[in-house]
């Protein structure tokens, strides 16, 4: 039957046999496995990108303590410092937390999914690293320690 505009209908389309709903499902399911990969692959990207904000806020944190070092009082380049750096742990735990709830409820198909393990680690050593940065930033004055 054709519609006023000379085009065929969809209730007119003849009834699909089995081979042709199974070939439909098949690529429904493909297609949804390859979304979930997409997904998985934005999720690294996501990631490395809230790695490379933490290292950021490292170098901003440590430009500010070179750049104003010698600010007065002397501690307040240091405390502005301090929370730049402090920023980096935040970054780099938040993301390393979101990464590995979202990994958990995904499964990869034709990709390699990121080992967590390895996520932990990059994560807790960016922030473990910010973490001494802040008591060599306190402790230590010009190579020697602050007496």
């Amino acid at each position: 039957m054709l519609s006023p505009y000379g085009q065929v209908m969809a209730q007119d389309d003849p009834p699909k046999g089995d081979e042709e709903t199974d070939k439909s499902t098949k690529w429904a399911e493909d297609r949804t496995d390859w979304a979930e990969d997409r997904t998985i692959m934005a999720l690294e990207r996501t990631f490395a990108g809230w790695m490379r904000t933490a290292f950021a806020a490292i170098a901003i944190g440590i430009g500010f303590r070179a750049l104003f070092g010698e600010f007065d009082p002397p501690w307040l380049a240091k405390a502005i410092a301090t929370l730049f750096i402090t920023l980096a742990i935040v970054f780099a735990i938040g993301a390393e937390r979101r990464a590995c709830k979202a990994f958990d409820r995904l499964s990869s198909h034709a990709i390699d999914s990121p080992k967590l393990p390895n996520l932990r680690l990059v994560a807790w050593s960016i922030a473990a690293g910010a973490a001494i940065l802040i008591v060599a930033l306190w402790v230590l004055t010009d190579g020697q320690l602050d007496a």
